[in-house]
């Protein structure tokens, strides 16, 4: 702008000064006219305004500055460009007035330019303030604009509120009222579907009572038939009774008809045969004819030698036959006493041995008669008497006042008692059989040591010597032997015919020593029935409330069944008394029972206590406990719980055999009367158990109808029950094949299915039962000899499809199956003649064993059925209550718990200093569980001492280690209460120890829990013993270097405890050397083969450390013990849950079992669930025990 305004003061004519810039500035008018207003901003200042008003708004100060700072840039920029003007070259001629005027030009200019400067400068000003006023304005506009937009948006937001919430009211009240509409729709489909179903069920139960009703009328139109033919079937029963009676009657006629002609004919034919022999009587023909009569007769003889010899029923067979049984003093010593009885009971050695004696009583009696025709005469000692004694006689069942009068004309025919004498054998076979029984067992047998017992056990002993010379001399022939009675050295030849009389001789000795012990027996043996039948008595009366006139108050169900046990029971008693003493017991009895009766009234009146029954009826003595086990042992029918069980027995049934020292004789009347107890009691103490079983939840223990535990099959006891029912069988089947046979016994049987039968069907079917099993006929026709298979196996198949329509549906095709595979069976017998002659016999037998044997499978299932129907109130508060009062009816309430519970209180002694110290350290590992920082304890390499050393680290499980899955019921943590936790470690205590379980050690509150607590004790010891013997395969394996590493290791190990753990589970009588042989079988290198050298070497090294390492005291022994315990604390305090899991496992860890963790989880599950049922019922008397303890 400068360079403009020279150039045009250069046109004017104008000099310029040496040395100076004139810079002209236009001042006219013209250009300040030509100003125009708005000015226009430049586009660059333009743009940082815009950019700083787009930011913030400017300020007056603001501008201010920048304007400042504008003119310092100016005039920076007009020195700069006066700095860089040139002056031209002018003429000296011209320079002095040019530069005065140059001056003036330059002063005006500068003075105008300041005036146009300030101009500016206050136009700029004016409009800056303008452009405040303006922005001013219009941010007092937008602020206006922005209130009203507001306002206005608020009414509109109003207004669209109150739109909505009147569409929102309408869309309401539209779906209620749609609402109520398919309410009211669906109350008349629900209306009109309930009156079509009503009107189905009614038209449904209209179809099924007439179908009820057709049934019915069908039903008793069948039965009106099967009456109908039942009177014909009877009629003609009777109609071919009568012509039997009256064939066999006219048979007879003619018979006895025909025997008086051959009679007198023999008569007049012996008449005229004497009449010719006194004419004929030195006449050579009849020399003749008695000549050939002799050899016909020796031929005949020789004939039937030949047929007996073949029958193999000469003395020397039948020897033979007896010594094949191996029954002789050499091997009954050595013979395990229940061998022995299975062996001696067993129908061939009875079946055997009775042919032997009845051969050597059948020779005896043919040498005496020998004897006596050749002028010897010596007669057989007497022993009918003694015989009389051992006899044991008939039992038959009392018949029916029919069969009673039929049967009176029979027997009262004296012709035939007189020509049928019951005959006694000289030796009988039981009694000969008991006498190795008294020889090799004589503890079993005799409890006591009299002397008659001396003296039977001597003669016993001197029989068997002198039997056992008789069968030598049978096998071997006679025998040489030195008189040493008379002191001659000459041998003597013994012979079957004088070893025969000293046989019989010591048979004598022994059998007259045998009836005078047998005779105390049976008196004492009939006492301890006659005291058990009034312990019974005594007990029913207490129960069932009676009164001194017979009356008692209503009777509940179990009231009911306690009489019908007890009545039962009384009648086995009183027929074994009257088997044992005659009708004498019986009254004994009965006036034992009238005493009792009066006496317990007497002390109820009087307000004493009632003691023992029958005080003047026991006296107590060593040899009734001998007498009673004899008896019981020989007589198969007696009662079994009123056997005094022996030593064997006791060891045979895994009883304990802790004899109370110092008792005398009194032990074994304890002992009886503890085994015989009550009817009632056993009964009550069955329920206890089911109830307990209930609670516990151990519902697959129910297999029997009050069995709690299944019996192994495989077991002694089994075996016996097997045998005894095999035995019985077999008796019932051989007094069948006789030429006489005794069909008592089957009708007693058919009676007893009939019973059974009534027993369990309905009111209704009893009456078609009672017609359709009719005794009266299966008698008659069992008596006449005739036996009718058919009618027997109509009354089997009717048992048979009345037990099918009595059992469950879901067994109707497995019964039927059964059925048809039995009448086929059956019938393949009877069909079978030609090899058995008593086929019908074995089928008849077979065919009623099946169907009592499933009549008790059905009582079992019906029993099982109403325990399962009781189950949710046996589960429930009923099943604790029920619990509670048994437990107070026996043991007193709970005020009176320290006096009747010394046991638990002698428990609680023992856990309670401990238990503060034992709940610490259970809560210092649950700190240590949650803080991780499981303590890292370790065995130490000296405890064993075959070499080498390890550590278990927790970080290398088992390969079989897993997780626990806790299914089912998680059972809850002790929360440290007194009662809990005292239970809790005093079941954990009880079952740590070393010494099994025994009832006398266990509190009173957990009799009921005897099995439970010692199968888990039996677990945690095998706990024990496998961690042990693993423990011992980890050392070996150290000690012998050859394992590369830890994982090789644990693989070995655990293979190891695989195939311990199965032996454990599978064989509960494994030793320590098969522990070690399941343990000590690897290799190291991979292969099957290991050497037998080094596999003998390291077999001795594991078993001398696994016996050191589980006798108590050992450091090891004790460690494994302390850490399973500990283990099994966690869970039994912990609960099942993860925390008792965690414990558990990182307890067992220490030992390297965490593998076993599920085991002691389930075993610890047990106990702490019997803690929390034991407290439910018992908690009362716990908590009175505690508070004064």
């Amino acid at each position: 702008m400068g360079g403009g305004g020279g150039g045009g003061s250069d046109g004017d004519g104008g000099g310029v000064v040496a040395g100076g810039t004139v810079i002209e500035f236009p001042a006219c008018d013209g250009e300040t006219a030509s100003y125009t207003w708005p000015p226009r901003i430049p586009t660059r200042l333009r743009r940082r305004f815009l950019v700083h008003c787009n930011k913030t708004p400017c300020t007056v100060e603001h501008i201010e500055a920048k304007l400042r700072l504008a003119d310092l840039r100016r005039q920076e920029y007009y020195e700069k460009l006066s700095s860089k003007a040139r002056p031209k070259p002018r003429s000296p001629s011209r320079s002095s007035s040019q530069e005065e005027d140059l001056g003036q030009r330059l002063e005006a200019k500068l003075q105008a330019a300041a005036q146009k400067r300030l101009s500016i400068l206050e136009s700029a000003q004016m409009r800056l303030a303008r452009l405040d006023e303006l922005r001013q304005a219009a941010k007092t506009g937008v602020k206006m604009r922005h209130e009203k937009e507001r306002e206005k948006l608020g009414s509109k937001v109003e207004l669209r509120f109150q739109q909505a919430e009147a569409n929102r009211m309408l869309m309401l009240k539209a779906y209620k009222q749609r609402r109520a509409t398919l309410k009211e729709r669906s109350s008349q489909s629900l209306l009109r579907k309930m009156a079509r179903e009503n009107k189905y069920k009614e038209r449904v139960r209209a179809a099924i009572q007439q179908k009820r009703v057709a049934a019915e009328n069908k039903r008793l139109g069948y039965l009106e038939a099967e009456k109908k033919r039942a009177r014909a079937r009877m009629l003609q029963v009777h109609r071919v009774a009568k012509s039997v009676s009256h064939q066999r009657e006219v048979e007879r006629r003619r018979i006895r008809d025909q025997l008086e002609n051959r009679l007198q004919r023999a008569k007049r034919q012996r008449a005229e045969y004497l009449r010719q022999r006194a004419r004929l009587n030195n006449s050579i023909p009849v020399n003749w004819k008695m000549h050939k009569q002799a050899d016909v007769l020796s031929r005949k003889l020789a004939r039937c030698w030949k047929r007996f010899l073949r029958q193999r029923r000469t003395t020397l067979d039948l020897a033979k036959a007896y010594d094949a049984l191996k029954i002789s003093e050499k091997y009954v010593k050595s013979m395990p006493f229940e061998q022995l009885a299975l062996m001696i009971e067993s129908s061939d050695a009875l079946h055997t041995m009775k042919t032997l004696l009845d051969r050597f009583e059948s020779r005896l009696k043919v040498f005496r008669a020998v004897a006596a025709a050749t002028n010897h005469p010596s007669k057989l000692d007497n022993i009918d008497h003694l015989l009389k004694r051992v006899a044991t006689p008939k039992r038959r069942t009392t018949p029916r006042p029919s069969l009673r009068s039929r049967d009176a004309k029979k027997a009262a025919s004296p012709k035939e008692t007189v020509n049928n004498p019951a005959k006694l054998s000289r030796y009988p076979v039981r009694v000969a059989l008991c006498a190795y029984m008294i020889l090799s067992h004589p503890d079993a047998v005799f409890s006591g040591q009299g002397e008659r017992e001396i003296a039977l056990a001597k003669s016993a002993e001197e029989f068997i010597r002198e039997f056992e010379l008789l069968l030598k001399i049978i096998l071997e022939g006679p025998l040489c032997s030195s008189d040493e009675e008379t002191g001659s050295m000459l041998p003597t030849r013994c012979t079957f015919r004088s070893q025969l009389a000293v046989f019989d001789k010591a048979w004598c000795s022994y059998l007259n020593s045998f009836v005078a012990w047998k005779v105390k027996d049976a008196q004492l043996l009939e006492q301890d029935l006659v005291r058990a039948a009034c312990q019974m008595e005594l007990s029913m009366i207490q129960t069932c409330k009676m009164t001194a006139e017979g009356d008692s108050v209503e009777l509940t169900h179990d009231m009911k069944a306690v009489r019908k046990q007890v009545s039962e029971d009384q009648k086995l008693l009183r027929e074994k008394v009257q088997h044992l003493s005659g009708n004498a017991g019986i009254e004994r009895m009965e006036c034992a029972l009238s005493e009792t009766r009066s006496k317990y009234f007497q002390a109820k009146e009087n307000g004493s206590p009632f003691g023992t029954p029958i005080p003047h009826l026991i006296s107590p003595s060593t040899s009734s406990s001998s007498s009673r086990a004899s008896v019981a042992r020989k007589e198969k029918n007696s009662v079994e719980n009123i056997e005094r069980p022996s030593r064997v027995v006791r060891t045979l049934f895994k009883e304990d055999d802790t004899p109370s020292k110092g008792c005398g004789s009194s032990a074994p009347r304890t002992n009886l009367d503890s085994e015989l107890g009550t009817s009632v009691e056993k009964l009550v103490l069955e329920n206890e158990l089911i109830v307990n079983e209930f609670l516990h939840e151990q519902r697959h223990a129910f297999t029997g109808v009050f069995k709690l535990i299944d019996e192994d099959p495989n077991s002694v006891k089994a075996k016996v029950r097997e045998a005894m029912e095999k035995a019985f069988w077999d008796s019932i089947l051989e007094s069948l094949k006789r030429d006489d046979p005794d069909y008592d016994r089957v009708v007693q049987l058919v009676r007893e299915m009939r019973d059974e039968l009534c027993q369990m069907a309905p009111d209704s079917w009893r009456q078609m039962i009672v017609e359709s099993i009719d005794l009266d006929i299966l008698s008659q026709g069992l008596k006449s000899g005739n036996l009718d298979i058919d009618y027997l196996g109509r009354i089997l198949d009717f048992a048979l499809v009345t037990l099918q329509r009595l059992s469950s549906p879901a067994s109707d095709d497995e019964m039927k199956n059964t059925h048809q595979r039995l009448m086929k069976e059956l019938t393949e017998i009877c069909q079978a003649r030609e090899e058995s002659d008593h086929s019908n016999v074995i089928a008849m037998i077979k065919g009623l064993r099946f169907v009592l044997e499933q009549i008790q499978v059905l009582k079992q299932e019906i029993s099982k059925a109403r325990i399962q129907m009781m189950e949710p109130l046996l589960k429930g508060p009923a099943g604790l209550d029920y619990l509670r009062n048994a437990f107070a009816n026996r043991h007193g309430s709970p005020s009176d718990a320290c006096s009747s519970l010394p046991l638990t209180i002698q428990w609680f002694s023992c856990v309670w200093n401990c238990k503060d110290q034992e709940w610490e350290e259970h809560r210092s590992s649950l700190r240590d569980l949650d803080c991780g920082r499981s303590s890292q304890e370790f065995i130490p390499s000296t405890t064993l001492r075959s070499g080498g050393n390890f550590l278990v680290s927790p970080n290398i499980t088992s390969p079989n280690s897993t997780t626990t899955n806790i299914t089912g019921d998680q059972q809850p943590e002790c929360k440290g209460e007194t009662v809990d936790l005292l239970v809790r470690l005093g079941l954990l205590k009880l079952v740590n120890g070393v010494s099994g379980l025994t009832k006398e050690a266990l509190p009173e509150t957990f009799i009921l829990n005897l099995s439970r607590l010692r199968s888990v004790q039996a677990q945690i010891q095998k706990i024990i013993v496998i961690s042990t013997s693993i423990l011992i395969c980890r050392q070996v394996l150290v000690s012998e270097r050859t394992v590369a590493s830890a994982k090789d290791m644990e693989v070995i190990v655990s293979k190891c405890m695989e195939r311990l753990i199965e032996l454990l589970d599978n064989s509960e009588d494994a030793g320590t050397e098969e522990i070690v042989e399941s343990i000590s079988r690897f290799s190291t290198d991979g292969s099957e083969a290991v050497d037998s050298e080094k596999l003998q070497s390291r077999k001795a090294v594991m078993a001398r450390m696994l016996g050191k390492s589980l006798q108590a005291g050992d450091a090891v022994f004790e460690r494994v013990s302390r850490a399973v315990y500990t283990a099994a604390r966690g869970v039994v305090l912990g609960g099942t849950g993860l925390k008792g899991k965690n414990l558990a496992e990182t307890t067992l860890r220490q030992i390297g079992a965490a593998v076993l963790t599920d085991k002691l989880i389930k075993a610890a599950e047990v106990l702490v669930v019997a803690a929390a049922v034991s407290v439910s019922v018992h908690g009362q008397w716990y908590t009175q025990l505690t508070g004064n303890m």
